[in-house]
């Protein structure tokens, strides 16, 4: 009985942890966006969505941040069609999550860390225009902002009058953290239960595979899997294709608050998937052309 309340109380308490931090980052965007649907004129939403065509690059910048924040509101901007779906992919792509810390912790070289996160960027950027530039060619680029369809699926009432965007920007931001937290206190325990151990012990099993199970372990949406996919490779276990490869899919709860948002399963599945087939096909182009970070 001792051991169960240790494990969660540890479950609960770093679960707690991987939610807070996102928090800022949610109502920050949430207020950016109430404000555009509340004070903007059809013309400003249209310089939005034209400067658009530059979010990739900056997406990719931004992303490589170490903590995930920055793909929370990623995720949350494009499902309101604030920002394109080649953006998305570069913030994803080079998110970072807990590699930083983990190579800074573990006294790898600067050079070594600066050429993971240029090629991240690099990757992020690349693979960011070219999802838009097949958006614009089946014509799908230009869609509307639409984020009235967040308040409309929430039954928040947020255009209702009282409150302003102050009071929707929290409640938005309640409701998606409150997702988060529970979906996160899930994987915490079954990680806590499971071990990372296991997921080492996975990943290094078959190195022909490691590329395809370092991407799979990647999509865990849990700074867990970025920490795993980290230490890994500074131990030798995994090569610079495989950690490439699971590092590029680490979005963090990105991926979650994408789900959240975002309720089109069919799209959150096929961003998943794409996300996914990127970096295994990174991690062996990687390996492919011998690269040794």
């Amino acid at each position: 009985m001792e051991e169960f309340a240790h494990i969660a109380g540890h479950v609960l308490e770093h679960s707690v942890a991987d939610t807070l931090y996102i928090i800022p980052f949610l109502f920050v965007t949430y207020l950016v966006m109430e404000w555009l649907e509340h004070k903007t004129s059809g013309r400003t939403e249209a310089a939005v969505q034209r400067a658009g065509a530059a979010g990739p690059a900056v997406g990719a910048l931004v992303g490589v941040v170490p903590q995930c924040g920055f793909s929370a509101a990623a995720a949350t901007l494009w499902a309101g069609r604030v920002i394109t779906l080649g953006t998305l992919f570069a913030v994803f792509l080079s998110t970072s999550d807990e590699m930083l810390p983990i190579f800074i912790a573990e006294q790898v070289p600067v050079v070594v860390i600066l050429k993971i996160l240029a090629a991240k960027i690099v990757i992020g950027m690349v693979m960011g225009f070219l999802v838009d530039a097949g958006m614009r060619i089946a014509r799908r680029i230009d869609s509307p902002l639409h984020i009235h369809e967040l308040c409309e699926r929430d039954h928040c009432h947020c255009h209702d009058g009282e409150g302003g965007i102050l009071k929707s920007a929290i409640k938005h931001t309640l409701q998606v953290t409150l997702f988060v937290f529970l979906i996160t206190l899930v994987l915490n325990g079954v990680l806590e239960v499971v071990g990372e151990d296991v997921l080492g012990e996975f990943l290094s099993a078959n190195p022909a595979l490691s590329v395809f199970g370092a991407a799979l372990v990647g999509l865990v949406p849990n700074c867990a899997a970025s920490i795993v996919v980290a230490q890994l490779y500074v131990s030798g276990v995994l090569g610079s294709g495989a950690m490439l490869a699971g590092l590029l899919v680490s979005a963090g709860v990105g991926l979650l608050v994408l789900v959240r948002t975002n309720r089109h399963w069919k799209q959150n599945v096929a961003i998943i998937a794409v996300l996914y087939v990127t970096g295994v096909v990174w991690g062996f182009i990687a390996n492919a052309l011998g690269v040794v970070f």
